[in-house]
């Protein structure tokens, strides 16, 4: 049976493609590391698991979600309080905070709610994938913004010609950065906001990885920015900074207009997040303050591991403050695919190529650090091994 054309616009999903790659050589017998997908290994806190269990066995949980249409009104309290505790930002939990299913879905109802078929939406390139298939499901047209080492990986506005600007609708903006690492700053969230007013330009700023950034790096919000919640929403999750990705909780903070907006594509799509699982994230929020840290020291750990390995084989550079990823340069004279399959091969090291990030993504590979200890130690150990013979 055809399916929509839509469809065929969307390429095939970097991590579904990995998945399947490691399956078949883990089939095949091979002892397959995979530094390619950023999903932590350490468990949920102990506060947040207990608190599932127990509103998990109330009946009342059992039914429709209280407050679908734009999740508990006692979990957006608490996003509320945690956005004043963590950036001084003030929300209101009736207008300006939307309860999400992870924060990727955020990306693509913010896409039905704002973009209208044919309209142009800009994305860093390189750039989390998810948006551009968003944007394309949509019926958008993506516009690239190239993001590069030189200028710190944040896009140059300036830069972006006039006519573009003029035709878009809506912009992805993902800081601290996947792939790179990078980091914004005040300075440059608040040349974003000037750039959107004067375009009329919706504002999608992707921000789960906050709470990860290093020593000496600030944790800075979108909506910080002076006249933020005019032009557009923060987007954010409990999956990364307290390693609760697979139980799918996150939240839209901002502008009503597109906060309302989106409710009403979620209200037409699904019927909102389980109870339970709310007020285990009401837990988090509340009592897992410290976690995020914890979690920091151990991939400060493993980050140093992988920057003295590669150090040793060649590979020098000084990365961004942010996430648990490494954006690594390629030896010289290899592009991003050659090294990946040459690790792939040659040591059964998994790492995502560069330019499945998009173009400007050549001459680099992703490393995430979200592996036990002793796993990393010996992916480190087989590139040492194969690069340094």
């Amino acid at each position: 049976m055809q399916t929509a054309d839509r469809l065929k616009k969307i390429p095939p999903y970097l991590f579904m493609e990995l998945r399947k790659k490691i399956n078949k050589a883990k089939a095949e017998g091979v002892d397959v590391i995979s530094l390619a997908i950023g999903d932590p290994v350490e468990a949920t806190p102990d506060s947040v698991i207990d608190e599932l269990c127990k509103t998990a066995r109330e009946p009342i949980n059992h039914r429709y979600p209280i407050d679908e249409e734009k999740g508990m009104m006692a979990f957006r309290k608490e996003i509320a309080r945690w956005y004043v505790e963590r950036y001084n930002v003030k929300l209101n939990p009736e207008t300006e905070i939307r309860g999400l299913i992870g924060s990727k879905e955020g990306c693509h109802h913010f896409v039905l709610a704002r973009v209208n078929p044919g309209d142009i939406v800009l994305m860093t390139d390189p750039g989390y994938p998810a948006y551009r298939s968003s944007i394309l499901m949509g019926e958008g047209v993506p516009h690239n913004v190239p993001i590069l080492a030189k200028n710190n990986y944040l896009p140059v506005l300036e830069d972006i010609p006039t006519k573009i600007a003029k035709k878009a609708t809506a912009i992805f903006l993902n800081y601290p950065n996947n792939p790179t690492g990078a980091c914004a700053t005040l300075d440059f969230l608040q040349k974003l906001v000037a750039f959107a007013r004067e375009f009329d330009i919706a504002v999608c700023y992707d921000n789960p990885y906050g709470e990860l950034v290093f020593d000496g790096q600030k944790k800075i919000s979108f909506l910080q920015a002076k006249g933020a919640k005019d032009v557009g929403i923060e987007l954010n999750s409990l999956s990364k900074p307290f390693n609760m990705c697979g139980w799918r909780l996150g939240m839209a903070c901002g502008n009503p207009d597109l906060i309302a907006g989106i409710s009403k594509v979620k209200e037409n799509t699904d019927s909102g997040v389980f109870n339970a699982i709310q007020y285990a994230g009401i837990a988090a929020l509340k009592n897992e303050s410290g976690f995020a840290d914890k979690m920091l020291g151990i991939y400060a750990r493993r980050r140093e591991l992988v920057l003295k390995t590669l150090k040793k084989i060649g590979i020098e550079f000084n990365p961004p403050r942010g996430t648990f990823y490494l954006w690594v340069p390629v030896p010289k004279g290899m592009t991003s695919l050659e090294f990946t399959n040459r690790l792939f091969d040659k040591t059964a090291v998994v790492v995502a190529a560069g330019t499945a990030y998009g173009q400007y993504g050549e001459g680099f590979v992703r490393f995430s650090l979200t592996v036990p200890d002793d796993r990393l130690e010996e992916a480190m150990s087989r590139i040492e091994k194969e690069f340094k013979s």
